[in-house]
């Protein structure tokens, strides 16, 4: 029996497959759809193992947000061009449909899931096959909460999902949260929820960078107290440059360096320690205004107001408690 465009079209309509390709599926299989079904899958699993070593650096993060539960899930593929294809995006978002009406609290969790009769690694791996690109969940966030807002970018590559405390949320206000966490990028709601271990990492840098420019300022004053150019004793290459150029002789570079030794030990050995305790937390505070939601300044906002603030001026107890962001524009 010879092969009809209708059935041609029948088995493309189901797969996705290229005209070509289901043609041939049904010549090689006689006729049976059945059997050209699993000729064309068996063929997209080929197709995708073939590629699994390719960089899948493009793709979608796209998020939803159904009253208390909200979640991301990105999609990853080769290339931008597929990444806009239709049949990719509808396989994304059928996948996050599926992992918000479950209420999936994981990545293990989505892949156990079905969407449109296939579980979902082999639906990606499906058309995978079909797209010739290599295709794999990249990513899956998830937050429960009284009330969860999510904001998809423009470009499709990032999504951002946010948890607040009450369930009566504005929903304006809601989503300009969102929109700041996908813009400024926070690491936690809350500094409360920053790691301690980042916390004493943070300090420590802040201490020994306020040491060092107490060092450095020390040293300055010297040279110049000395008659010395601290530029052309900043740096092994000022000072080749100067004693090059004639600007200083050899011996006096030698009492130059004698000099900013000397200084420095003694600083070091005499640090205002309440100072430097001082200016090191005005730095952490600094990085928890750079980092932490609440934080942050509102860069939707007026008068330089904080999330926090915003967040005041529409319900005084309401609070951004948690956040998820997920970028694939990123190396």
């Amino acid at each position: 029996m010879a092969v009809t465009i209708n059935d041609i079209k029948k088995l493309r309509d189901m797969t996705g497959a290229g005209l070509s390709d289901c043609k041939k599926a049904l010549i090689e299989a006689e006729n049976d759809m059945d059997k050209a079904l699993e000729l064309i899958r068996k063929r997209g699993q080929a197709i995708a193992a073939k590629r699994e070593d390719r960089n899948a650096a493009q793709g979608i993060s796209i998020g939803k947000s159904v009253g208390n539960f909200a979640a991301i899930v990105a999609l990853k593929c080769e290339t931008d061009f597929v990444a806009k294809n239709e049949k990719f995006v509808t396989l994304a978002k059928s996948i996050l449909e599926a992992a918000v009406a479950a209420k999936a609290k994981s990545l293990d969790e989505v892949n156990a899931l079905t969407v449109d009769g296939k579980s979902v690694p082999e639906a990606i791996t499906a058309l995978s096959g079909i797209t010739g690109e290599k295709m794999e969940l990249g990513a899956y966030e998830c937050l429960e909460a009284p009330a969860t807002v999510c904001y998809n970018h423009f470009n499709g590559m990032l999504a951002s999902i946010v948890a607040f405390n009450q369930a009566d949320v504005d929903n304006e206000v809601a989503k300009g949260i969102a929109m700041q966490v996908a813009s400024m990028n926070p690491i936690k709601a809350t500094r409360e929820q920053i790691p301690q271990e980042t916390i004493d990492n943070e300090l420590r840098l802040a201490i020994d960078k306020t040491k060092a420019e107490q060092v450095q300022k020390a040293v300055e004053v010297a040279l110049k107290k000395a008659g010395f150019n601290p530029y052309y004793c900043a740096t092994e290459e000022h000072q080749e440059e100067a004693v090059r150029k004639g600007y200083m002789t050899e011996e006096q570079l030698a009492e130059a360096k004698k000099l900013m030794a000397d200084t420095a030990a003694a600083k070091e050995a005499n640090m205002p320690e309440q100072m430097i305790q001082n200016i090191a937390q005005g730095r952490l505070n600094k990085f928890y205004q750079e980092n932490v939601l609440m934080e942050q300044v509102y860069e939707a906002g007026e008068n330089k107001e904080t999330v926090a603030q915003f967040l005041a001026k529409s319900n005084k107890d309401l609070k951004a408690i948690d956040l998820k962001r997920v970028n694939l524009n990123v190396d």
